[in-house]
């Protein structure tokens, strides 16, 4: 078996996340990070798209559920996203997910605030 990464690094999307309404009415960019462990089996060898990861389709499917349903935690935005990769790409054996709040409602100077969540389907569907 051959593992490999598949990072996807910044993806940045408008969105309506937070426990505050100020943050679902005005909304706020979030950016993520996936990096993906993916088994590569022949895919690698035979130099084929079909069974490994096409990062377009992933890149879909993160902001899909980032820009889709509001949530109240980062935490489980990141949950829902690594479960969502994992359940359309049957090939990734773990997917860690890092989203990142610019502007979170905090009172003082910060970058962002960032949560990682890591999520390994182990079989689940």
């Amino acid at each position: 078996m051959s593992i490999y990464k598949i990072t996807l690094k910044n993806c940045a999307f408008f969105a309506r996340h937070g426990v505050f309404n100020e943050e679902e009415t005005l909304g706020q960019r979030f950016f993520v990070d996936a990096v993906l462990d993916v088994d590569g089996a022949e895919s690698l060898i035979d130099d084929e798209i079909e069974g490994t990861v096409d990062y377009g389709l992933a890149f879909g499917v993160i902001e899909r559920i980032i820009t889709g349903k509001r949530r109240f935690l980062i935490e489980a935005l990141a949950l829902e996203t690594a479960k969502a990769i994992c359940k359309e790409f049957s090939m990734v054996k773990r997917a860690e997910i890092t989203i990142r709040k610019p502007n979170a409602p905090v009172q003082g100077v910060l970058d962002y605030v960032e949560v990682t969540i890591v999520h390994e389907p182990d079989g689940e569907s």
